[in-house]
């Protein structure tokens, strides 16, 4: 090797040195840092930029919204004595009261509610199920995903007005049954998966009379609610996520019998699943006694390929014909089974197809008094109306309509992602 290529050698090298030693001149300019001047210590210069160093705010428009303007339903109650029809707007967070037999025209771009109850003094926000007092016609309102209060309103209140009553409840609520012979109030929570049960009349931080969870109630993902008064019978659906539970309680650390309040922790619940035991089973309805508590095993569960459940949502009960009526949300469908069906079993009756105008559908009602059967289609704006023993590919023969006839549903529901597929330029949320 010549002198020259030696001596050359040795100074990439030493540059390299100088170049990765984490305090050099080179390094600092390489990591986008000003060199310090000579004589002024880099202490002081890392002082005088952090004192001059400002956040810069930058206000401007979006450059486009993706937003559904029209109302989605997720709930349908029906006000018997005062012929009036109860849905949730998940969308646009409200509820609307409209004349029972509203029919919107086929030309019609929707239809007006009688009265609307929304706006940020509500505290109404992810409102998935809705029950109506047969006596009084208040309304009560089952808050999701996102805040934990159940509001009550009576049948004066509209607008943009606090609630008359309100419930601090459980995160994540999803279905509501209220005994009235026994004045008492049945709300399920997702996860910890759980039935609580207050009187019907609690407000504030009042305690729950009564839990029931645990690992033993197969409880999984619980969403709607079904009471038979008259057998004294409880029924559940269960979409089917599950985990071990620590000592097979959640809701209940925080409960003590016969206590007038309760501090519910909404943060730390998660922690009392058992780390990986986490699994996804059958979509499932399970049955217990009505005043089931703690951890006890259902009497009885409706599970298997054969009952086509899929993700099932809310129920209704016609108690005096012994039928259960579950929304399939995913497959469009509205499943009927015998109440006293149980195992692996298919549904007595199927109401599907494009004539039916089903589109996720999330509520379902079942009038005895009109011999109607009312859905809450999350899809399509709107809720549709069918014969109660409607089966098949049945058309409605009546639909409240939110929206006009052609109008896109985005399906958002709680967005809690976004990203961007940059082959086919498309965005994907995750609900």
């Amino acid at each position: 090797m010549s002198k020259k290529a030696f001596r050359f050698i040795a100074l990439c090298a030493c540059a390299l040195v100088l170049l990765f030693l984490p305090n050099s001149p080179l390094s600092s300019r390489m990591q986008g840092e000003a060199s310090p001047q000579r004589g002024t210590a880099p202490a002081a210069a890392a002082t005088t930029s952090a004192e001059t160093r400002q956040t810069t705010v930058l206000q401007r428009a979006p450059a486009r919204v993706i937003k559904d303007q029209y109302s989605a339903f997720s709930a349908v109650a029906v006000d018997l004595n005062r012929n009036e029809i109860i849905l949730e707007d998940e969308n646009l967070a409200q509820i609307t009261v409209y004349d029972r037999l509203e029919n919107t025209p086929p030309k019609a771009a929707l239809s007006e509610p009688k009265r609307i109850i929304g706006g940020r003094n509500t505290k109404i926000q992810h409102n998935c199920d809705v029950y109506v007092d047969p006596e009084t016609g208040d309304i009560y309102s089952i808050n999701g995903d996102i805040t934990q209060y159940l509001t009550v309103w009576s049948r004066e209140q509209k607008g943009n007005v606090p609630a008359e009553r309100m419930l601090e409840t459980p995160h994540r609520t999803y279905g509501i049954a209220v005994d009235e012979e026994a004045k008492e109030m049945f709300i399920t929570t997702q996860h910890p998966a759980a039935v609580l049960v207050w009187p019907k009349t609690a407000e504030g931080k009042q305690a729950p009379l009564r839990i029931l969870e645990g690992d033993h109630t197969q409880l999984a993902e619980a969403q709607g609610l079904a009471l038979d008064t008259q057998n004294q019978l409880m029924y559940v659906s269960n979409k089917g996520a599950w985990a071990s539970l620590h000592n097979n309680v959640a809701w209940s650390h925080l409960y003590v019998p016969g206590s007038t309040n309760w501090n519910i922790n909404q943060q730390t619940r998660v922690l009392d699943f058992v780390p990986g035991t986490g699994e996804y089973r059958d979509p499932s309805i399970t049955v217990y006694p009505l005043k089931a508590k703690g951890d006890i095993a259902p009497l009885r569960k409706i599970q298997g390929p054969q009952t086509r459940l899929n993700w099932p949502s809310e129920m209704a009960l016609d108690v005096e014909h012994q039928e259960l009526y579950v929304t399939n949300p995913v497959t469009n469908e509205i499943l009927v089974f015998r109440a006293t069906d149980n195992g692996n079993v298919a549904p007595i009756r199927v109401l599907k197809g494009s004539k039916t105008f089903l589109n996720v559908p999330n509520g379902v009602f079942v009038d005895t008094k009109n011999n109607e059967l009312l859905v809450a289609n999350y899809g399509n704006h709107s809720a549709t109306v069918y014969p109660r023993t409607a089966s098949g590919d049945a058309a409605p023969i009546r639909t409240i309509r939110g929206a006009p006839a052609n109008a896109q549903t985005p399906l958002f529901g709680n967005i809690g992602a976004i990203t961007f597929d940059t082959k086919r330029s498309q965005l994907i949320t995750f609900n």
